[in-house]
């Protein structure tokens, strides 16, 4: 189907109405959809005007993706009207949202490592020359890189998937549905896995496809994006739509309260911590990459009982590679490692987790959940072999769904039906709910936490940094690898920067300022943090 160019005057700027009489790019009017008896959207509305970027905000477990599920034909909804640009349409399949212009970015990426940019992008639409039939790889390429310079997505088309990092695997994703024709781009949690660099890079993209004509939706749980990204913000609470805002009238703190229905605090208050005997001390380590280049190379941390010590850095620096090293996921080279006292220097996963370590893992589909199992079934992952839960190779199932219940109200997680509920039907956020109420209540001696709050929305947030601090206060070490930086700065005790797979410096929580530990971070230095090798009492020995 040959889509209608739009013409430049009825184009605008991220924020700019467009003109009047142009109708709405998106409208959806009383979408309810039901999974069971469960809700997922209750007569949800959602208006989007052409040529904007429109943010939609809720909890997790909100609809939010429901919704735009929808809208891109992967769910026909039990009653309820969509129109695109003024004309009513039914939209029963992806191919057909294609055809009314429609695309769709995932929060996890649906490439094939292997291939090419050019041949992911392609693929399905690939162009032939000849009565054979071959696909044409240099029109092919040529037309990719053409999309990207028009984009300035700075795309290498001939680059292989799997090298590339995963803020240029999102923009082939978006150049997937450019090439598709897309006039409406809808981009599901777009930031997730993105450094705060890429993430300013994103919203100039997002800047240009509006530029050029596009409308785009993008559903966040960062409030301070859709500040600087969105000019409108719908919020959907339980199904519903609560507003449609204009994201200039209102503050961060104004989202937050109508996303979760009361008010929310941004910073979580703590006593000072109180440090006891050390139980992870990690010296001179050294781990290589994938590429055998010592990712972590000559690296030296302690973190003590009753304390949170933050590692702060730029994705890429070899924190996946330390914590992979911690947890028994990859080999060390070289170096010391021990929990309490005890050697856990290359011990298997289940060594480590019995010698007293429980993990949040960076990657929650590959390393912290087995997706085709029940919700109750990876609650008790690591514990089923415990007497409460089997006996002589039978499992407790009255006792593992008594377990898994009572954790799913404690931590707020979501399942459309019940804990047995696969948990690859969760939401992202809500399968990070799971991971997070197995680890914290594992009662381990060190809880090593990477990106916790990834994927969740502020209230959720606001209770995961309330328990992570009481696992410090009840006297658990606890190591904290995130690349949101408030949140390092929120919690932790001590800072500690890592630097081309080195601690370049240590800082007190309470004493970190955002620039000093920016410059850090980029390999400087700061007269007021201590160096690795001269660490105070709560350093590195």
């Amino acid at each position: 189907m040959e889509k209608p160019v739009q013409s430049a005057d009825t184009r605008s700027a991220a924020g700019s109405p467009p003109q009047a009489g142009t109708p709405p790019a998106v409208e959806m009017r009383d979408i309810t959809m039901m999974f069971g008896s469960f809700k997922a959207n209750d007569q949800a509305r959602l208006t989007v005007p052409a040529c904007s970027v429109h943010a939609i905000l809720g909890e997790n477990g909100a609809g939010k993706s429901t919704l735009m599920n929808v809208l891109y034909g992967l769910l026909q909804p039990d009653s309820g009207e969509i129109y695109i640009k003024g004309k009513k349409v039914t939209i029963d399949s992806p191919a057909k949202a294609i055809e009314y212009g429609i695309g769709m970015v995932h929060q996890h990426f649906m490439l094939v490592p292997p291939f090419t940019v050019t041949e992911n992008i392609i693929l399905g639409m690939e162009p032939v020359r000849g009565f054979a039939a071959v696909v044409d790889q240099a029109r092919a390429r040529a037309e990719v890189q053409s999309l990207s310079d028009r984009y300035d997505l700075k795309v290498d088309a001939a680059a292989k998937v799997e090298d590339i990092s995963v803020s240029m695997q999102q923009r082939v994703e978006i150049l997937k549905v450019l090439y598709r024709g897309a006039d409406i781009l809808i981009l599901d949690e777009p930031t997730a896995s993105l450094t705060p660099q890429e993430i300013e890079e994103l919203g100039m993209i997002m800047k240009n496809l509006v530029k050029e004509g596009k409308t785009v939706i993008i559903i966040t749980h960062k409030l301070a994006e859709i500040k600087a990204m969105a000019a409108e913000c719908t919020i959907i609470r339980a199904g519903k739509t609560i507003d449609t805002v204009k994201v200039a009238d209102v503050s961060e703190q104004d989202l937050a309260s109508m996303m979760v229905g009361r008010a929310v605090e941004f910073t979580t208050a703590k006593q000072e911590a109180h440090p006891g005997e050390v139980v992870l001390r990690v010296e001179n380590l050294v781990v290589k990459d994938y590429w055998n280049h010592p990712a972590v190379n000559g690296l030296s941390l302690t973190v003590r009982a009753g304390e949170i010590v933050g590692i702060a850095g730029v994705d890429g620096n070899g924190q996946s590679e330390l914590v992979a090293a911690l947890t028994g996921l990859r080999k060390c080279v070289s170096g010391i490692v021990t929990v309490n006292g005890i050697d856990i220097f290359n011990r298997n996963p289940r060594a480590i987790f019995e010698t007293g370590v429980s993990s949040i893992p960076e990657d929650r589909q590959k390393h912290g959940l087995v997706m085709d199992f029940f919700v109750s079934e990876n609650m008790v992952l690591q514990n089923v072999g415990e007497q409460r839960f089997s006996s002589r190779g039978f499992l407790k199932m009255n006792s593992i769904l008594s377990h898994t219940n009572a954790l799913i109200d404690r931590f707020d997680v979501r399942p459309r039906s019940s804990a047995v509920q696969r948990a690859g039907s969760l939401s992202g956020g809500n399968q990070q709910k799971v991971i997070i109420a197995r680890e914290v209540t594992n009662n381990k001696d060190l809880l090593i936490c990477v990106n916790p709050t990834r994927g969740l929305d502020v209230g959720a947030i606001e209770y995961v940094h309330r328990y992570i601090v009481a696992q410090r206060d009840a006297g658990k070490a606890v190591l904290l690898v995130s690349f949101e930086l408030s949140e390092i700065m929120n919690l932790s005790d001590r800072i500690d920067v890592m630097f081309r797979g080195k601690i370049t410096g240590s800082v007190k929580g309470s004493e970190a300022e955002q620039s000093a530990l920016g410059l850090l971070m980029a390999g400087g230095a700061q007269s007021g943090a201590s160096a690795p090798g001269n660490r105070t009492q709560g350093g590195a020995a």
